[in-house]
């Protein structure tokens, strides 16, 4: 078979999910197992949208409206942008891996931190692309510095993930302003706010609100976190009609499925049921992480709906220990690899979590 791929294909990896809990059912016959490994919302959509989804289900021999006009209008109202200013993507995921293909050419190269969200790494990779992996600092925290200086004269990509998946830490307000303005004018900056919903942190900024300083500006979003909408895939760009237009070339058709398309734009108008959820986040975030703490564990500083925690022990093995007590987490690779990356979630389960941890650790 030599020769059968390209070798940007042979380095690719499939990307790994966390654990789903039927499927840990199903090896070690637990029930009801506890889920916190892939920053889901605990409590669900709002209702306004499950009651939505059910007058569809007898549309699904229909097309989607490939253009999905009334979510793209619904989005740019919400954010008081353009149209042409926003484009859909199957989950935030599909517009990362447009991203690359899209601006990226021959022998040109991308930039982001590591570790922060592996899909960077995956959609570089799968693009053919060069690319620098920057260390944060202590592996948790942003370097503007650092980020500046991997920068190429044939850098065309920067992501950044604010904030960062998976150590939760933030770029405020004046780093943010300064990277996006000292960063060369052929870099695409790409501001990747899947967890904008949760920080609390008083000079948390979304780059949206920073637009006037960069032309070359792209923010991602999701459905999938705070408005509990993960199996449906719906994420949007926001950013210069131009480079927005160049994105919706690149989709493809049909993109957004229809239960998706309503089920956004309904989410939109509950607000309420986000700040909710916003609410329990940040409480359970404190309660949580005093409570890791005072267990003797590391919890790294988070602005996100997850806290990392560092065990000082090979990760598969405290992995392996809470899954045999049915509570499922993400264990984390080098460098941060005696790490696990813990979501949070209701009162309930973080409970369960707490207790399986206090286990675990007095073994």
């Amino acid at each position: 078979m030599k020769d059968l791929v390209p070798p940007h294909v042979e380095r690719m990896i499939p990307y790994r999910p966390g654990k789903p809990v039927e499927e840990l059912e199903r090896e070690l016959g637990i029930k009801n197992a506890v889920k916190l490994a892939s920053n889901e919302n605990p409590l669900g959509p709002s209702p306004k949208v499950v009651e939505a989804l059910r007058s569809l289900a007898s549309h699904t021999s229909r097309y989607p409206d490939g253009a999905a006009y009334e979510l793209r209008r619904a989005v740019a109202d919400h954010h008081a942008v353009g149209m042409d200013e926003v484009c859909l993507g199957n989950g935030s995921n599909e517009l990362i891996d447009l991203l690359p293909r899209t601006f990226v050419g021959a022998g040109e190269h991308v930039v982001f931190g590591k570790p922060s969200f592996v899909c960077y790494w995956l959609a570089a990779t799968a693009s053919g692309a060069e690319f620098t992996e920057v260390p944060l600092r202590d592996h948790l925290h942003w370097d503007v510095d650092a980020l500046l200086a991997a920068v190429r004269p044939e850098t065309k990509l920067l992501f950044l993930a604010n904030p960062n998946n998976p150590t939760g830490a933030y770029m405020g307000r004046e780093d943010l302003s300064r990277l996006l303005t000292e960063l060369p004018p052929q870099v695409v900056a790409v501001v990747d706010e899947a967890y904008v919903d949760f920080p609390d942190a008083e000079d948390y900024v979304s780059a949206l609100e920073l637009r006037q300083l960069r032309e070359r500006l792209i923010v991602l979003r999701t459905f999938s976190k705070a408005h509990g909408l993960a199996a449906l895939r719906v994420g949007y760009a926001i950013g210069d009609a131009a480079l927005v237009g160049y994105l919706r070339r690149m989709r493809a058709p049909f993109n957004v499925n229809s239960f998706g398309q309503v089920a956004a734009r309904i989410a939109l108008e509950d607000p309420e049921h986000v700040a909710q959820y916003v609410a329990m986040n940040r409480s359970e975030r404190r309660r949580v992480t005093s409570a890791l703490s005072e267990l003797g564990l590391t919890v790294a500083p988070s602005q996100a709906n997850f806290v990392l925690v560092d065990f000082a022990r090979p990760g598969a093995e405290v992995y392996d220990a809470l899954l045999h007590q049915g509570v499922i987490v993400r264990p984390m690779a080098p460098p941060i690899d005696t790490w696990q990356r813990i979501t949070l979630g209701t009162p309930q389960e973080n409970d369960r979590l707490l207790a399986a941890i206090a286990a675990t650790t007095a073994t």
